[in-house]
Parts: C-alpha cells; sequence; structure tokens
C-alpha cells in the first residue's frame, strides 16, 4: 500500500466558520481518533491530501507531522462538496505499526461476461482485517467463465496476503444472470408505461374542408 507523509496544523477555531476559513486558506478541516485519546483537530494541505488519494486510494496510509511529532494515520471518513468535488472534512484514526484494523476494501470485476450473460455487482465493496502499514487498496473478481445463473459470494474472494475478511462470507457480491430480450425490455416499458398511464397520443383527424361539416357553401 502506499504510504504518504503529510504536514498537519493544529487547529483552534472549530465550527462552521472556523471550517469556511481553513478550507479559504488551501487546507481540508480534520479531526484524529483513536487509542482511546481525546479527539484532536488539526488541517491537512487541500493539494497534497488530494493527491494522496488520487494515487493511494481511500486506504493510503498517512504520516502526519504534527508539532515535531510523527504518527500514523488513515482516513475513515471523507466528506466531499456535492459540486466542487473537493473534501470539506475528514476523519483520521490513528494507528500504529503492527495493529490490525478494519477497513473497506473497493471490489472491482474484471474479464467479460458470456455471450448472453448480464452481470450485476451487488456490493461495491468488502470489509477486511489488515494490519495497518499493509491495507489493501482493491480486490479483483474475475467474471470469466462465469455460467448464465452463476454468482460470487465475499468468501470466494482472493484476499491480499495479510488480510481477513470481516463480511459475511455469504454476501453476495457478483451475480451473472440472462440478459433480457429485446422482446422482453420493449415489453417492460410499455407495461411500465401503462401503469404511470401514460398513453400515447392519437393521431389527429384531417381538418375538414371549409363549409363542409355545416352543409353551409361559401360566398
Amino acid at each position: 500500500m502506499s504510504e504518504v507523509r503529510l504536514s498537519a496544523e493544529v487547529r483552534t477555531e472549530f465550527g462552521k466558520g472556523g471550517a469556511r476559513r481553513t478550507r479559504r486558506a488551501g487546507k481540508i478541516p480534520a479531526v484524529i481518533y483513536g487509542h482511546g485519546a481525546e479527539p484532536r483537530h488539526v488541517s491537512l494541505p487541500a493539494r497534497e491530501f488530494s493527491n494522496a488519494i488520487r494515487h493511494g486510494g481511500a486506504n493510503v496510509l498517512l504520516t502526519l507531522e504534527i508539532e515535531g511529532k510523527e504518527e500514523l494515520a488513515i482516513p475513515k471518513a471523507i466528506q466531499r462538496h456535492a459540486l466542487k468535488n473537493t473534501y470539506d472534512h475528514v476523519d483520521l484514526l490513528a494507528v500504529r505499526r503492527g495493529e490490525k484494523v478494519t477497513i473497506e476494501v473497493p471490489i472491482t470485476i474484471v474479464g467479460t461476461a458470456v455471450p448472453g450473460g448480464l452481470v450485476s455487482q451487488e456490493a461495491n465493496s468488502v470489509s477486511v482485517e489488515a494490519e495497518a502499514t499493509h491495507l489493501p487498496t482493491g480486490i479483483e473478481v474475475s467474471i470469466d467463465g462465469l455460467e448464465i445463473g452463476s454468482h460470487v459470494t465475499a468468501g470466494q474472494l482472493t484476499l491480499p496476503s495479510g488480510s481477513t475478511l470481516v463480511t459475511d462470507a455469504e454476501h453476495i457480491i457478483v451475480v451473472v444472470s440472462e440478459a433480457p430480450s429485446a422482446e422482453a425490455l420493449e415489453a417492460e416499458t410499455a407495461a411500465s408505461a401503462s401503469e404511470l398511464g401514460i398513453v400515447e397520443d392519437a393521431p389527429e383527424a384531417p381538418a375538414e374542408a371549409a363549409g363542409e361539416s355545416s352543409g353551409e357553401s361559401a360566398e
């Protein structure tokens, strides 16, 4: 896994106003939890943290330099701005080398479905336990050779070395079902439209010639 060194500063301003000023200064408000200690409020350099997530993933290991001391932490919750796609706040979990932690690991599907197969990914991640300095960044599940009607459970995943599955082993990750035919999709669309009360407009009758409907002649 990736390990990134960041310089963190202790925050003395709190609340929405303090958070806004922190973000305007190019930093991200953050809180460090863990090991029974009181939560500590810090700020992280926004650009460096964004690069760390982009290249190391959400489970990147951070070496934080705080007031001349170093400590390890991993992101546990990240709040993004809905429109700007920037980071508004980060919850960090303090960890130690050799310590086991539980994290969510994203799942990526690789391979090609069998002809006529429809692949549904039922879970985007699984929980695993791993050593804090060797956290997996992702798990791949191959659908090559999977027949229609088959599925993959969490217990069938190949976990990175040193990781232990926490998610229920029977939890379904991927399902391969039969793809619907064009006729079936058309019928389903029509049924849905009928349930919603959507009726196609009937074609308008051609306009009658002036005077024909009443039998009157034009003067």
